[in-house]
């Protein structure tokens, strides 16, 4: 069975064609699919009854599904998503009760191969790349399951997006195109890969980029993530000043504050000395447990200390609200159990 959602819309016109309808079908039927997130051909009145036969026989319009939905008791939702090869990744729906936005955390690859040590996805390991069709699947299931319109999109979710760096700048495009969500809408998340970073500045369509930094001292982030043995801290600012230079878009850093080892006075120095000539936001996210305990919470009360000593640099500090984890659905919890 063919899948709609895999082409584009020439391809859709061409497939239109191949069943021996006309061209103009392929607009209406690219308007049920993308505009009203529509799960079922006989939903499209528009059509004629003769044409959406053709289509139940010859394709689908997703071939992902819903495995396992959990709702939150702050209303976030989390996903699993069974794919047509029975891999399976997670996507999250927030809602925040104050603001009109809705953001889907999307996953780029069905497990991570990054190794960080305070990640539920990384006990899981690499699995595969999602396809760019698989990406944007995933916020059409979101629509269709929920009758809501998607604004916001964050690369947050399971994966390295830019080990997935074709697929996921396709599905940037598609998200931009497709489902008119203005590119200052989309955020990449990235452990930092820096070549791929230095890329992605070429692009007609350039995501906000985030930055999970989560430490700034360089052998305690070695500890924690891998990725700092190839591209140490040195070599990823150059390339945030390049991207910001290039872009003229600030960077935001994701800070995660594990309990006695990321969240001391003198980490918070160190980040201060780092930052202190980055066009940047921080975003400091208290560690979230992942069901062992060899990393803790911080308390609230080194935590506003960090927050206050990295304001008396002049950025702005955010600290991320924790949304779903009640349903391990919080930053660093998804691992695509089943």
């Amino acid at each position: 069975m063919n899948t709609l959602v895999k082409y584009s819309f020439d391809e859709l016109e061409d497939f239109v064609e191949s069943l021996g309808e006309k061209k103009f079908r392929a607009k209406q039927l690219f308007s049920w699919i993308y505009s009203k997130s529509v799960s079922d051909f006989d939903a499209m009145s528009d059509i004629n009854k003769n044409f959406r036969d053709k289509l139940k026989n010859s394709c689908v319009i997703l071939d992902s599904k819903i495995k396992k939905k959990q709702v939150s008791k702050d209303g976030t939702i989390k996903y699993l998503i069974e794919f047509h090869d029975g891999n399976c990744a997670e996507t999250v729906l927030m809602r925040f009760d104050n603001r009109a936005n809705l953001s889907a955390c999307v996953s780029s690859q069905v497990g991570c191969y990054m190794g960080c040590d305070f990640c539920a996805t990384a006990k899981r390991g690499f699995i595969r790349n999602l396809e760019a069709y698989e990406i944007l699947s995933q916020i059409l299931i979101i629509q269709q399951d929920t009758g809501l319109k998607i604004t916001n999109v964050v690369f947050m979710g399971q994966g390295e997006p830019l080990n997935n760096y074709e697929n996921v700048c396709e599905a940037i495009e598609r998200i931009n195109k497709h489902l008119n969500i203005g590119i200052r809408r989309v955020t990449l998340s990235t452990c930092g890969i820096v070549p791929k970073i230095r890329s992605l500045c070429e692009l007609e369509f350039v995501p906000t980029l985030a930055i999970s930094l989560h430490c700034a001292d360089s052998n305690v982030r070695k500890q924690i993530m891998p990725v700092e043995c190839k591209y140490n801290l040195d070599e990823l600012k150059k390339v945030l000043i390049y991207y910001c230079d290039k872009t003229g878009k600030r960077v935001t850093l994701e800070y995660v504050l594990i309990g006695s080892l990321t969240d001391t006075k003198e980490m918070a120095q160190k980040l201060c000395e780092y930052i202190k000539d980055l066009k940047c936001n921080i975003n400091l996210i208290p560690y979230n447990p992942i069901g062992n305990d060899k990393y803790k919470k911080p308390n609230k009360k080194d935590v506003m200390i960090f927050k206050y000593l990295l304001e008396s640099q002049g950025k702005k500090v955010t600290i991320r609200l924790e949304r779903g984890a009640d349903i391990d659905a919080a930053c660093g919890q998804l691992a695509g159990k089943t």
